[in-house]
């Protein structure tokens, strides 16, 4: 199963983002499962490398970089990033700088697309 989860909100401001980030991991330790992950409008901050959290709170920026550590592809929207001021290397490792094109390919692959 390929599953395509896309993200749409900032990474502290609502849940949404961890929520989705919770079940790419969660799909991703499944047998013949594959993810992949689209950041974009205020997303892509969710790419901002060096994020510090307090003590016992979630961190987007640990559970995209253990996503990448598991395969996962992880694009971030260029004209997301451009309007918002975010250059490549902006991004944290694991993530790249994507486009609608990709993210067209990616929806036509996947089996199931979820969006935050």
């Amino acid at each position: 199963m390929k599953a395509l989860i896309i993200l749409n909100d900032g990474p502290y401001g609502t849940e949404r983002s961890y929520n989705g980030l919770r079940l790419a991991l969660a799909i991703s330790s499944v047998d013949d499962a594959s993810v992949r992950v689209y950041l974009m409008a205020d997303a892509i901050a969710c790419a901002k490398p060096g994020q510090v959290t307090p003590d016992g709170y979630y961190n987007i920026g640990r559970m995209l970089k253990s996503l990448a550590k598991r395969g996962a592809q992880i694009g971030a929207c260029g004209s997301c990033m451009d309007a918002r001021g975010y250059a490549d290397a902006d991004l944290a490792d694991g993530v790249s700088r994507s486009s609608m094109t990709q993210l067209a390919e990616w929806t036509i692959e996947a089996d199931k697309v979820i969006t935050f």
